[in-house]
């Protein structure tokens, strides 16, 4: 039984809060945005083309940061979400961004932290940066199926990174490249991530937009202001 497909065997389960950040650059007329393929040996959406991110950990909780989230996507996120959680998402971001991809959303500053998760930022004393994160959407899994997320996404520009470094690859996301905004639909995607391109679109300058959750209302998927 495929992830995407519902199953009457599955129990109910709750969404697990998860993260992911789509970051930008301008290049000549256009924008281009980070992507990963998924491992082969993944068992969820092997091989789908995606942006960093994962599950949030334990440690996230208490992540050693250098700026504090935007306070208008603080405000948004604390609606549904305790500010602690909230902060921990975004710093699960951070966090998938440089496992996943080597690439550090940082300031100078020593973390202090020593759990593993922070180790790429120590090396390089450097502190996660929360404080260039914008809230693109929020997407969660309907019942039924046999993973649930409850996942945020942001996004920043690359002028946030903490060097000029190129992205490299991981065991979690293969071939990672920055693809042209209008070529990242010849890729292939999971279907979330096509809706999570079509919010980016909504919410970059020069119009921000409110941003939106998608979800399961009734047995049907439902856009909602968040």
């Amino acid at each position: 039984m495929s992830d995407e497909t519902r199953s009457r065997d599955v129990k109910p389960m709750r969404p697990k809060l998860a993260a992911s950040l789509i970051l930008t650059r301008p290049v000549a007329d256009t924008v281009e945005v980070l992507m990963g393929r998924r491992s082969s040996k993944h068992v969820f959406m092997p091989n789908k083309y995606v942006f960093p991110g994962g599950r949030v950990d334990r440690a996230d909780l208490t992540a050693p940061y250098a700026r504090d989230l935007d306070p208008r996507v603080l405000d948004i996120m604390s609606r549904t979400l305790p500010a602690q959680r909230a902060r921990a998402a975004a710093a699960a971001a951070v966090r998938e961004t440089a496992e996943e991809t080597g690439l550090l959303i940082a300031r100078e500053g020593e973390v202090r932290s020593r759990h593993a998760n922070w180790s790429p930022f120590r090396k390089h004393r450097a502190a996660p940066d929360l404080g260039g994160l914008k809230l693109i959407t929020r997407a969660i899994t309907p019942p039924g199926r046999t993973r649930r997320f409850d996942t945020w996404f942001f996004t920043a520009d690359a002028g946030v990174l903490f060097d000029d470094r190129p992205p490299s690859p991981s065991p979690e996301l293969e071939d990672v490249q920055w693809v042209p905004l209008a070529e990242t639909r010849d890729l292939d995607l999971p279907f979330v991530t096509h809706f999570v391109l079509d919010e980016l679109g909504r919410v970059l300058p020069p119009a921000p937009e409110t941003p939106r959750c998608m979800r399961a209302r009734h047995g049907k998927m439902v856009l909602e202001a968040l």
